[in-house]
């Protein structure tokens, strides 16, 4: 815990807010004003404590404030990327006036539950547009997974849904033999897939998720973008749908 002379200057700032009198900087103060100072500061606080939780609630906001404006920033630079890449795979209604976008790992524990939400609002929402991003940051076997996943996308888009729900739902960890053994029970053509999943496009699909990712903020999985919104994390089912209604129509609900 910050001892009360770090934190001495941002008391110093919460009494100027508060209307106590101006005084002078905290760097140019001598020792004895100094100790004089703590004393004064230290009693007002304790008498009025307030005034430290009215302080970390507007830094909260501020801070609230500029991620957000961060996030969306971001969101619109890369916007075509985030939401048209070829390389993506499209679900739901393609021409929905939502798109919701989620970055996942395949050893993810988070994601699994993240994918009966994702299924629930396509269920529940047809004009719902729905891309999904490998973004394999946990292990080298997700990294083989993703790869694999990738190349089921470049040769059978139509399976892509059936490999992700029986993969991302599985158990034990993913890795290229678990992928791959997914796989070969949807009738892909094996040699094929293994030759997909060394191209360079596989590879430069995998690094454009990371540098989306990455310019973004994300680290972690699972992760979305909803309209201009970055959400970071698992927050349920609900709480998405609050994030749809919000890009949809400006307001939780519509």
């Amino acid at each position: 815990m910050p001892s009360f002379r770090t934190l001495l200057p941002a008391a110093l700032l919460a009494l100027s807010l508060c209307g106590a009198p101006q005084v002078a900087s905290a760097e140019s103060i001598s020792d004895s004003q100094r100790s004089e100072i703590e004393t004064i500061v230290r009693n007002y606080l304790v008498s009025h404590p307030e005034v430290l939780e009215e302080a970390m609630a507007e830094l909260q906001k501020r801070q609230t404030a500029a991620e957000t404006a961060k996030h969306e920033a971001s969101v619109a630079k890369n916007a075509d990327t985030i939401f048209n890449s070829p390389r993506g795979v499209v679900l739901g209604n393609k021409d929905g006036d939502v798109t919701f976008v989620e970055f996942f790992d395949y050893n993810c524990g988070y994601c699994k539950r993240a994918m009966n939400d994702m299924m629930e609002l396509m269920k529940s929402d047809p004009k719902l547009k729905v891309v999904l991003k490998e973004f394999p940051v946990l292990s080298q076997g997700s990294v083989e997974a993703a790869q694999v996943a990738v190349a089921v996308r470049m040769q059978a888009p139509q399976k892509y849904l059936d490999f992700h729900q029986k993969l991302l739902g599985g158990r034990g960890q993913a890795d290229k033999a678990h992928a791959l053994a997914v796989a070969k029970d949807l009738g892909l053509d094996m040699a094929r897939l293994e030759k997909d999943m060394a191209s360079p496009e596989a590879k430069a699909t995998i690094e454009e998720n990371f540098k989306l990712a990455e310019d973004m903020g994300m680290n972690g999985t699972p992760s979305y973008v909803i309209g201009k919104q970055v959400v970071i994390g698992a927050v349920g089912v609900e709480g998405l749908r609050e994030k749809i209604s919000t890009a949809r129509c400006g307001k939780a609900t519509c």
